[in-house]
């Protein structure tokens, strides 16, 4: 699998069953070429008008499976949050 193919991937969280998103970035090591962690952001300020408050930064070890069309991982969302 191709790096870019992992983008637009939706993202869903096995411990609660949700969608979290679409990953929208990647973020790797260009020392060794592993991917360190998927970027999904966090939900619109005010109707998506104001950018984002937030976005998850999901580690690649929290990845449990990568499909066709979804990733699923299992990650407290609330631990993952990172100011935009």
């Amino acid at each position: 699998m191709k790096i870019f193919e992992l983008k637009n991937k939706q993202v869903i969280n096995e411990e609660d069953c949700c969608i979290i998103g679409c990953v929208i970035d990647i973020d790797f090591d260009p020392k060794n070429g592993c991917i360190n962690s998927i970027i999904i952001p966090g939900p619109g300020r005010l109707c998506g008008f104001f950018g984002r408050e937030f976005v998850y930064v999901i580690p690649f070890r929290c990845i449990k499976s990568i499909g066709r069309d979804i990733i699923l991982v299992n990650v407290c969302l609330d631990k993952h949050k990172e100011k935009c």
